[in-house]
């Protein structure tokens, strides 16, 4: 059984573990915690302080946590100026599902919790960065609705990332 709950900051190993997992699946992408993403170490709090949340679907049985995702929430933009966005929205951040987990429906579960504090916020849009390897992703947010910008943003990390700008703007 798997069950989708609120993070929290004791989470923290089994989110490393999941993300290292899925850049493990990528050539040239490297988890350095430490060094670039030391909010995986209290993530629960670093999302409350900006206004957010954070949700894990953690299988049970296994007693290991499939999948994450949250938000943040932004006054301004972090987008293109092309992305004709204004206004208060969110960022959805660190959506990831581990590879034996989908097609099971967890990324859309977390999403649809993360849409609804958009409008529950009153958010006027739903933006994001991805990383141009992550194509199956990509597919993801199509279908959900979100637009790709042809904006892209480089990371300057250890894996040499480059990003691609999502939005979904909301009613």
């Amino acid at each position: 059984m798997t069950r989708i709950r609120e993070a929290n900051d004791e989470d923290a190993l089994d989110l490393i573990e999941l993300i290292g997992s899925v850049f493990g699946e990528y050539a040239g992408c490297v988890l350095d915690v430490e060094g670039e993403l030391p909010e995986l170490r209290r993530l629960a709090s670093w999302a409350g302080e900006r206004g957010g949340r954070f949700w894990v679907a953690e299988d049970e049985a296994a007693g290991r946590i499939v999948a994450m995702g949250g938000y943040t929430v932004n006054d301004v933009s972090s987008g293109p100026p092309d992305a004709n966005v204004v206004g208060r929205g969110i960022e959805l951040r660190k959506l990831y599902v581990h590879r034996r987990a989908r097609t099971g429906g967890l990324g859309g579960k977390i999403l649809d919790l993360v849409e609804g504090a958009a409008r529950e916020l009153d958010a006027r849009y739903i933006e994001m960065w991805s990383d141009t390897r992550f194509v199956t992703a990509h597919g993801f947010y199509a279908r959900r609705g979100y637009e790709k910008s042809h904006t892209t943003r480089d990371l300057h990390d250890k894996s040499a990332s480059v990003e691609f700008y999502f939005v979904k703007k909301l009613g």
